[in-house]
């Protein structure tokens, strides 16, 4: 079976920064994968060169079977197909909730108003943000953004989640309600890159987890392997701090 994706010798730097350094790895259709390590670690960057949202230097981003980087793709239906959940949330303020969830249908989709609005409706109510559709996202919770967040990438019927620290904007009260819908969409058989500092979702929900650190990937592996028998001394280490 051909992986959804497949990253091969990717390399990013910014100036003098070597942020990514050789990266392989891969992830087949319903996969899970949670990305860990230490902020700078490169985590975020990868998830963004696969978005299209950072240009890699050098390497190749196989989507289904096609380099992404070959230069002949159209940027937004690409992303439709692989979307992407902030840690920012990245809500347009100057559109309601609803139509936060139809603009890109609309745009890239080309889906009429009414199916948009439908298929807005049935994503809001599964992030239970059905009652907020004339709200602007300046009177919601964080919370409450990146459940509208979630939905409108799940209104493009995308193949792929990329969630760059979708809680670590959120308060405590709030990031439940947020890794719940995570969960669900997990059990429903999404593939999902997650970059997380929330081990308990890692060991929960992924079935592989990548500690990154400084530019490379230095171990991956089952969640059961990674958290409960590290074999690289810089992941122990890691796993020690933040896990008290």
């Amino acid at each position: 079976m051909t992986p959804i994706i497949e990253v091969k010798n990717l390399k990013k730097s910014f100036g003098n920064l070597h942020v990514l350094k050789d990266i392989e790895f891969q992830t087949d259709k319903g996969d899970v994968v949670c990305l860990i390590g230490s902020s700078g670690s490169g985590k975020s960057t990868m998830l963004r060169c696969i978005n299209l949202l950072e240009t890699a230097d050098s390497g190749q981003i196989f989507v289904k079977g096609k380099d992404i980087l070959s230069g002949n793709i159209n940027v937004n239906q690409y992303r439709a197909q692989v979307g992407m959940v902030f840690q920012s949330f990245n809500l347009f303020n100057n559109m309601n909730v609803l139509k936060n969830c139809t603009v890109s249908q609309i745009k890239v989709l080309k889906r009429g108003k009414k199916e948009a609005e439908e298929k807005a409706l049935f994503y809001l109510r599964k992030v239970g943000m059905q009652d907020f559709i004339h709200a602007s996202p300046m009177q919601l919770s964080g919370g409450q953004k990146q459940r509208v967040a979630i939905a409108r990438a799940l209104c493009m019927d995308p193949e792929i989640l990329l969630f760059d620290e979708p809680t670590s904007a959120l308060d405590p009260e709030t990031v439940g309600e947020v890794l719940d819908i995570m969960k669900q969409l997990a059990k429903e058989g999404l593939t999902m890159i997650v970059v997380t500092h929330e081990m308990s979702f890692a060991k929960e929900v992924a079935n592989r987890v990548i500690f990154m650190d400084k530019g490379v990937i230095t171990e991956e592996g089952s969640p059961d392997r990674i958290f409960n028998n590290p074999e690289h001394e810089r992941t122990k280490e890691f796993l020690k701090r933040i896990i008290r």
